[in-house]
């Protein structure tokens, strides 16, 4: 299976960067499953697939720590994309090879040494890749070849996770100890103010617990992940050229996942979630947030190029008499995959320097 994974990255590298993953996201979407307010996300049905929809994505990152107290980050994300609105495969004729599924992975691990990732492709319905239907299958099970996340029963958590990044191997174990979230209004999530949306819900409160196996070192890691599930038809407005998206650990209990969409003539679309220690959350629309990059620098892109990236933030909550300051572990966390963007580690800070939590920080869309 690792050579036709090979053969098909190479093919399917070509047809997602023909196909830029943002532009799909702008596209209208037409024939395809639309998002629609009132709808109920109904679990476990909705941790699986729903091909009806463009595109959509399981999405966990990891804030961990090794024996020596240093920081480590963790991406794990199985993106999905129907390439048509008919649906092919399993009532076709010929159903393996002529699927209209197409599947991309991400892997990438945070060290104290250096910022590390891979990527893969599949096509659907090959066996190669592919989200379980829980309905079908009585348990949850996303898996690209050998990378895999799986668990017992119906819901996602508690599960294993295994991957590798270059000569990496990543063996996690996963818990939940807090409820899902559902983002937006009970799960749907406009993302301008034509309309677009998303249906969309996380599970910010994972205790981790693993280890990365490099050569014959084995390094223990703890700490919390954050795992985000999206799909969507059409989740960009035409003029939106990408998002900044933040998710963070704060150490007093509470959690935090703010993002804005970036608009063409500067009024972004803001939005979040506050979620308190109890695991109750509260939807933040846009005027309840306050979101200003503070400092640019330019990031090695990997390519020989570089691109300047807003890498220092201050983000307030002026209704929870709340600010901090989020700056990366350090800079070169991008990744270089057909889709670039930058993914990493965040430390956060309060006004007076202090540190007072950790989160993951996404940025895409920058020239």
């Amino acid at each position: 299976m690792r050579l036709v994974s090979l053969i098909f990255g190479a093919l399917f590298s070509c047809t997602l960067q023909a196909q830029d993953l943002l532009e799909d996201l702008r596209n209208h979407g037409d024939g395809f499953a639309q998002v629609m307010p009132g709808a109920t996300l109904k679990f476990p049905r909705d941790h699986g697939p729903h091909p009806d929809y463009r595109i959509e994505w399981w999405y966990l990152t990891a804030n961990l720590n090794d024996r020596e107290g240093r920081h480590w980050g963790l991406q794990w994300t199985l993106f999905r994309q129907s390439l048509s609105p008919q649906r092919t495969g399993s009532e076709m004729l010929t159903p393996d090879w002529q699927s209209n599924q197409i599947w991309m992975a991400h892997a990438a691990i945070t060290t104290p040494d250096g910022h590390f990732h891979e990527q893969r492709f599949a096509r659907g319905d090959i066996g190669q890749a592919g989200v379980t239907d829980i309905a079908g299958d009585g348990y949850f099970n996303a898996w690209m070849d050998d990378w895999e996340w799986r668990s017992n029963s119906t819901v996602l958590l508690p599960a294993r996770l295994v991957f590798s990044v270059d000569d990496r191997r990543i063996d996690l174990r996963l818990e939940a100890n807090g409820p899902l979230i559902r983002n937006g209004v009970d799960g749907y999530s406009q993302k301008s103010p034509q309309g677009q949306a998303s249906y969309y819900y996380s599970q910010p409160h994972i205790r981790v617990n693993g280890t990365v196996t490099h050569g014959h070192d084995e390094t223990c890691l703890e700490g919390q992940g954050w795992l985000d599930r999206e799909w969507s038809s059409q989740a960009l407005a035409d003029n939106q050229q990408g998002w900044d998206w933040f998710s963070l650990h704060l150490n007093d209990g509470h959690k935090l996942m703010v993002y804005q969409l970036r608009h063409d003539g500067g009024e972004h679309w803001l939005s979040g979630s506050w979620v308190d220690p109890q695991g109750d959350g509260l939807l933040l629309e846009g005027n309840a947030i306050d979101l200003k990059p503070t400092q640019s620098r330019n990031v090695d892109t990997g390519d020989g190029q570089s691109r300047v990236l807003p890498m220092e933030w201050q983000l307030a909550l002026p209704g929870q008499n709340r600010r901090w300051r989020i700056h990366p572990l350090y800079d070169q966390q991008w990744m270089t995959t057909r889709i670039p963007y930058w993914e990493g580690v965040v430390l956060v800070d309060d006004e007076q320097g202090s540190p007072v939590g950790v989160g993951y920080m996404e940025l895409t869309g920058y020239r």
